[in-house]
């Protein structure tokens, strides 16, 4: 069993990590995307995230919870490098909190600032975890290319969190705004896409044994499903928002479900790859996981807080379900 264990902590952080972008994700690209509405449509814009955001990020806490504590020595390599994207982070969340809460009890004259910085927050928010995401692929190694790539990744992931976003309105909205959710989820697929692209395309190039997990016989037949299927969800996401532009919204679900397969194809591509190292070709999991002893108490702790956190986001979920009604502060 201790001998599994830094496999067991590896998933559940991925699953928490996948599960936070996903999440967190589209209520992120809500947030990008409020300056494109109007007074009454940020409103709407806003009670369509209302129930969710704030326990959305419950799963970032959890995945960074379970790299600190079930492999420190990963945590400090990735921290440390990562410090000032993850400092600009925590700012950015925050003043989203801030927003969140403050634009529904502030004076109508004050309103508009209040959606500027839940703007900001969400749009630094999104572009921090995409840099830090381009830095980590890269292993760390900076030089002014590699500055350029972590960049321009980040700016790919908030394009990524905006076509979250955009599809999450097409089910919660109605009338002109879900009109204007079509067209953004339009322009913001493609730069996705390229993202997706770009991460595919540079992950093996970093590293020769990454290479070699990919390309040699027969791997690379087996794993050729992976771009296959992300491909064709992009196709059939692009063609159904197509649709929907000519005025067809039926089975408005459809963009957002292959918006979260793309992400979700992109985490497997990437999972395999690194596997098994946390830091590229530096640390693995075995080297950075804390004592068996130790995992074996986290372990219980993650027993009952891991059920806690899916039971109360899928009420929540069930209870929301359906078209944004006005979000009310009693």
């Amino acid at each position: 069993m201790s001998a599994w264990l830094p496999e067991i902590f590896l998933a559940l952080m991925g699953l928490a990590m996948l599960a936070y972008v996903v999440l967190d994700g589209f209520d992120l690209g809500v947030g990008i995307l409020l300056p494109g509405g109007d007074e009454a449509q940020k409103d709407t814009m806003i009670a369509s995230i209302g129930p969710f955001w704030d326990a959305n990020e419950t799963w970032l806490v959890l995945g960074v919870g379970i790299l600190l504590i079930a492999f420190p020595m990963a945590h400090g390599v990735i921290l440390s490098s990562l410090y000032l994207p993850v400092t600009l982070m925590l700012i950015a969340l925050i003043l989203r909190g801030v927003a969140f809460d403050f634009r529904v009890k502030a004076r109508a004259k004050h309103k508009h600032l209040w959606d500027r910085s839940f703007f900001a927050g969400s749009a630094l928010a999104a572009l921090s975890q995409g840099f830090m995401l381009g830095a980590y692929i890269l292993g760390f190694e900076w030089s002014v290319a590699n500055f350029a790539f972590a960049s321009f990744i980040g700016v790919c992931l908030l394009a990524g969190y905006a076509l979250l976003g955009a599809t999450w309105l097409l089910m919660k909205a109605e009338g002109e705004l879900q009109r204007k959710a079509v067209r953004w989820a339009q322009r913001a697929l493609w730069l996705t896409g390229i993202g997706i692209g770009a991460v595919s395309v540079a992950t093996p190039m970093v590293s020769a044994r990454i290479f070699e997990k990919w390309f040699s016989l027969p791997n690379f037949i087996l794993l050729l499903q992976i771009p296959l299927i992300t491909a064709a969800l992009f196709f059939i996401a692009l063609r159904s928002l197509k649709r929907m532009r000519t005025g067809d919204l039926r089975s408005p679900w459809q963009p957002f479900a292959c918006a979260v397969g793309l992400f979700v194809f992109a985490f497997i591509g990437l999972a395999y790859s690194l596997f098994p190292y946390l830091v590229v070709d530096r640390i693995t999991i075995h080297e950075a996981a804390a004592a068996p002893g130790s995992l074996i108490i986290i372990l219980f702790g993650v027993a009952i807080t891991l059920p806690a956190i899916l039971a109360y986001s899928a009420y929540s979920y069930r209870v929301f379900w359906g078209k944004a009604t006005q979000l009310r502060y009693y």
